[in-house]
């Protein structure tokens, strides 16, 4: 028997932790594979104190099977067989005081008490033997999948307009500002932002200083929606310093959308040769890519094609559906 638990749902209603979970789980029920899922539903959010729940163990029915928490909790059953993933380390890297205390401690024990640890990348698994160091060989790297709903359009093939997109959350090493100064360097290009929130008044006097009525914000948009902009953009600008793995790189490239990204942490190890990666998060460095763009756009669609093909939700799922089964 698998064990999910979902208290992602607790936690973030959108976002790329729950979306990898909800794929597995959505997965297992597709394949008539035998779980459980402890799931949360909408009423259970204003029940229950997110921020107690999400540090307990989780109650468990049963004594044996493999459990898989969707955020570093272990089941109260001390002879299951625990799977634990890491997405990245961005709290280690990036945060200071108790939040960095608390989220590391939660981490760490997780992680010291699984029988597996999954790492989304690579890059991932080099950060966790620096962080919290265990066995080699209860490491496995599973790469994160990419939603089929993101595909080129036919009827966009020519409609790439001179929007820049910046995609996700905009604070600290997601380099914000930095996109902001690249695109206002480029005349004629404007800045589209995806999610992260409505901009703060800070931001928007950020935009306004150097981006006066070429910019937008287009809120959280679906898939279907997000695919649409990725097929209508100039390119995609990635500008973050550290990513776990890197979702939208891989939704742009099997939209056919340039991008532009830096070359480190996971990055390199997701985009491949198909995307232009700068040496630094600089603006002058950014400005440079975006100029390329024109002379190097079919060449990079078509490498994107390539590099995105090889993430997959169906592979994520069979790799970790292997991974149960040394447990079972």
């Amino acid at each position: 028997m698998i064990i999910l638990d979902s208290v992602i749902q607790l936690l973030q209603s959108n976002g790329g932790v729950s979306v990898y979970f909800s794929n597995i789980a959505s997965s297992l029920k597709k394949n008539n594979i035998l779980f459980e899922n402890i799931s949360f539903l909408e009423g259970d959010r204003k029940l229950t104190p997110r921020l107690f729940e999400r540090y307990r163990d989780c109650v468990v029915s049963r004594k044996n099977g493999v459990f898989h928490s969707s955020y570093y909790r272990l089941p109260s059953e001390k002879e299951m067989k625990v799977i634990t993933t890491v997405h990245d380390f961005t709290y280690e890297k990036f945060v200071r005081g108790p939040a960095q205390w608390v989220h590391s401690w939660q981490k760490n024990r997780a992680i010291r008490h699984s029988d597996i640890v999954i790492c989304v990348s690579h890059n991932t698994a080099r950060d966790l033997m620096t962080y919290c160091p265990i066995e080699p060989s209860r490491i496995r790297v599973v790469h994160n999948g990419v939603s089929i709903a993101y595909h080129p359009i036919q009827t966009l093939a020519n409609a790439h307009h001179q929007i820049v997109l910046f995609v996700g959350a905009r604070g600290g090493y997601k380099n914000f500002r930095l996109a902001v100064e690249a695109v206002s360097a480029v005349p004629g290009l404007i800045l589209h932002v995806v999610g992260g929130g409505e901009f703060t008044s800070s931001e928007r006097q950020l935009l306004e200083k150097y981006l006066p009525a070429r910019y937008k914000w287009l809120g959280r948009l679906s898939d279907k929606e997000l695919n649409e902009a990725y097929n209508k953009a100039y390119a995609l600008l990635y500008p973050s310093s550290y990513e776990g793995f890197g979702i939208p790189i891989i939704e742009a490239m099997r939209a056919g959308c340039p991008v532009i990204a830096v070359n480190t942490s996971s990055i390199p190890e997701v985009a491949g040769n198909a995307a232009l990666l700068v040496d630094r998060p600089s603006a002058t460095e950014f400005s440079q890519a975006l100029q390329e763009i024109p002379d190097r756009r079919q060449q990079l669609v078509m490498a994107g094609f390539e590099q995105a093909a090889k993430f997959s939700w169906e592979r994520c799922f069979q790799e970790t559906l292997a991974i149960y089964k040394e447990l079972i």
